[in-house]
């Protein structure tokens, strides 16, 4: 009886390979071949902003002053990017407001924030410390920051025309659920 089954099983393997060599690819016209290479071609994404470096991004307004990061971007069916989850105050993502703002009000900064502010960087304004050391205005001494070329993958903050207390008066985002 067990002669049986391993022959059922040597019947049953060799039939199934003969079926998968007689599938040769035969096919010769160009809409069986792969795509070209070019679709990952670097230089052709040249330019594009990677969004999981976007997502976390310093937002500034007009004034310098630190408004929060951008928590999250929403896009529509077709992969457009119609607006922009920034947080708001809070502490570690603690206590932190959330507020969509739409995507064509942000404006992306490649160059670094210009620093304002007393000499020392003492501000109280919620804007990033001061690098001037010396008399206002001159920089006599080193920076606290190195002038580094820009990345080409990601800006360097995002700018958005608000106060904290404006965007904190505005309704609370929500995903629903």
């Amino acid at each position: 009886m067990f002669a049986k089954y391993v022959t059922a099983g040597l019947v049953g393997s060799a039939l199934l390979a003969t079926v998968a060599f007689a599938q040769s690819p035969t096919a010769t016209d160009d809409s069986a071949k792969p795509a070209p290479a070019a679709t990952s071609d670097q230089t052709s994404f040249q330019g594009n902003w990677r969004a999981s470096k976007v997502v976390g991004l310093s937002v500034y307004n007009d004034k310098n002053e630190s408004l929060g990061s951008i928590n999250d971007m929403l896009m529509d069916k077709s992969g457009n990017i119609k607006g922009v989850v920034l947080g708001v105050g809070g502490f570690l993502g603690v206590g932190e407001h959330l507020v969509a703002v739409p995507f064509d009000k942000i404006k992306f900064v490649n160059e670094p924030v210009a620093y304002s502010g007393t000499a020392g960087g003492a501000t109280g304004t919620g804007s990033r410390p001061s690098t001037t050391t010396g008399a206002a205005g001159s920089n006599t001494g080193s920076s606290s920051t190195s002038m580094s070329k820009p990345n080409p993958w990601y800006p360097d903050h995002a700018v958005f025309n608000a106060t904290k207390d404006e965007l904190k008066a505005m309704p609370e985002f929500k995903y629903s659920t």
